[in-house]
């Protein structure tokens, strides 16, 4: 399980043992700035970041895992946090940023992490913004599972404009609408019969032309 991509060595001795002190880690990629929050308090490094603590503030969905590939979506959900993150939510272009939520394994008792491991990365899709006089602003993040591209249509075809769009300086598709109602002759010259019939003549064993009939 170690050599899984976003599971370290740590976490996955530490999958094998009964009793786990764990904490869940969000990070949202913004334009302007990466926001890194988790589920426990104070500071918290995980890969050379650090990650605020947001205890109960920072609520997440369900995340649906299955031998068969799905695309449900995870839903992030962050009360009372400050103005940064609300500023965020206002102003950036947060569609299609990316969300990875990492669940933390530490040492019991302190904030030192022994392992980690990435448990879902999505993309930012909508964010509401609810506001009370109890718990103030609350942000809900959507997020879909980037397993839904698999049920998109590219839209891309095998033609110059299509290349184009993806590559500007590449001409191999240049020539393609000139050979749509291109008549290509195989196995016989242009102009030619294909066999013929009747009359002929052929060489003798001993070099002679005879006339058949």
């Amino acid at each position: 399980m170690a050599t899984r991509p976003g599971i370290d060595t740590n976490a996955s001795l530490r999958l094998e043992s009964d009793h786990q002190n764990l904490v869940f880690a969000l990070k949202l990629d913004f334009d302007t700035e990466t926001i890194l929050l988790h589920t426990g308090v104070g500071d918290l490094v995980i890969d050379g970041d650090t990650y605020l603590g947001a205890g109960s503030l920072l609520s997440i969905s369900d995340i649906e895992d299955g031998s068969d590939l799905k695309s449900a979506g995870v839903t992030f959900s962050i009360s009372g946090m400050n103005t940064d993150v609300l500023g965020y939510a206002l102003t950036e272009n947060y569609q299609n940023r990316i969300a990875t939520l990492k669940m933390a394994f530490l040492s019991g008792g302190t904030d030192h992490v022994q392992g980690v491991m990435d448990i879902y990365t999505g993309r930012m899709m909508q964010i509401n913004i609810a506001d009370s006089a109890q718990s103030g602003a609350t942000v809900t993040l959507q997020t879909e599972n980037r397993l839904i591209d698999m049920r998109r249509p590219s839209n891309y075809r095998y033609t110059k404009e299509s290349q184009n769009y993806l590559y500007p300086n590449d001409t191999s598709l240049d020539e393609v609408a000139k050979i749509q109602d291109m008549e290509l002759l195989w196995g016989r010259k242009q102009g030619g019969t294909s066999g013929g019939g009747g009359r002929g003549q052929g060489n003798d064993e001993d070099g002679s032309n005879t006339q058949h009939r």
